[in-house]
C-alpha cells in the first residue's frame, strides 16, 4: 500500500475558458502527491485544458466559490512551480529543440529551456543527472543525436528525460503514445512503469486504454469539459462505463496488467 502523501492538487468549482468558450465546467478534484492517475476521455473533452490549468498555462474564471491549490498554495511563481513538476506535452518546447543534441535538451530541463543557451551555468551534477534521466528512459545512445533526426519514439524518450531531470514530485503526460508505432508505444510504457515504480507521481492524459499503466490505480473520466467519474481503475474500466464515455460498444480484454479494447 502506498504511503499517504501531501495533497498535490485541489480544485473546487473550477471553470476555465479558452477564448470565448468555457471548456472546463465546475471541476472538483483532489490528487495526492505521488499518486498514479489516468485522465481518460474522448478528444476535445477538456483533458489537455485540465493539464494546462495545473501547470498555470490556463487560469480559472474567478468566482467566490472557486479554489485551486497546488501543493497547498493558491499562488505560485511559475519558475518555482516548475521545480516540482515534470511536464511532457505533445509539442516540443521550442524551435531550437530539433537542432539540439539529446543531451543538451535534457540538461535544459533544469532551466525549463528549449536548449542550452550561452548564459546558462551548467554544473557537472546537472550533466550527471541528465545522464541518469536518459538511462532511466533507455536513451543514453541518443545523447549526441540531433532531436530533429530522431524518430517520434526517440524524441518522446528525450522529452520525458528532460521532464524528469530535476526529479519532480509529479510527472504530467499529455497523450504520450500519440504518433508512436506499436513497438515504440510498448517500449515507452515499460519505461514509464519504471518511473512509477521509483516513486514519481504520474498524471497521464489519454484516450487510449493501453496507455493506462498497471501502476495506475485511479481513473478520472471526462466528457464535455466535466469530470463524469472518478474512482478505482477496476470499477471504471468496464464495457458499460466506456460505452457511456465514448458512445460506442466496447469489448475488453486484460493482459499483463494492461487493458485493451476493440
Amino acid at each position: 500500500m502506498r504511503k499517504e502523501q501531501a495533497e498535490f492538487l485541489r480544485m473546487e468549482h473550477v471553470n476555465v475558458a479558452r477564448g470565448e468558450a468555457v471548456v472546463l465546467h465546475d471541476v472538483n478534484l483532489s490528487i495526492q502527491t505521488g499518486e498514479h492517475v489516468a485522465i481518460l476521455g474522448p478528444n476535445g473533452c477538456g483533458k489537455s485544458t485540465l493539464i494546462k490549468t495545473i501547470t498555470c498555462e490556463c487560469y480559472p474564471i474567478y468566482t467566490p466559490e472557486m479554489h485551486c491549490r497546488l501543493l497547498g498554495r493558491e499562488r505560485w511563481d511559475i519558475s518555482q512551480l516548475r521545480q516540482h513538476l515534470g511536464v511532457v506535452s505533445a509539442d516540443m518546447p521550442g524551435e531550437r529543440t530539433p537542432i539540439s543534441k539529446g543531451r543538451d535538451v535534457v540538461v535544459a530541463g533544469f532551466f525549463s529551456a528549449s536548449t542550452i543557451w550561452p548564459n546558462l551555468h551548467i554544473t557537472s551534477e546537472m550533466r550527471e543527472r541528465a545522464q541518469e534521466a536518459m538511462a532511466l528512459m533507455e536513451a543514453t545512445h541518443l545523447a549526441d543525436k540531433l532531436v530533429g533526426e530522431m524518430s517520434a519514439g526517440e524524441q518522446r524518450r528525450i522529452m520525458i528525460a528532460r521532464a524528469l531531470v530535476h526529479k519532480p514530485e509529479m510527472l504530467l503526460l499529455d497523450e504520450p503514445s500519440n504518433a508512436l508505432d506499436l513497438a515504440a508505444q510498448r517500449e515507452l510504457r515499460e519505461n514509464l512503469r519504471t518511473v512509477a515504480q521509483q516513486g514519481t507521481g504520474i498524471i497521464m492524459v489519454t484516450h487510449h486504454l493501453a496507455d493506462i499503466l498497471p501502476e495506475i490505480d485511479r481513473v478520472i473520466m471526462m466528457r464535455n469539459g466535466r469530470v463524469v467519474a472518478d474512482g478505482p481503475k477496476p470499477e471504471l474500466i468496464t464495457p458499460e462505463r466506456l460505452h457511456d464515455l465514448f458512445g460506442v460498444e466496447v469489448t475488453l480484454t486484460q493482459r499483463d496488467g494492461y487493458w485493451y479494447s476493440w
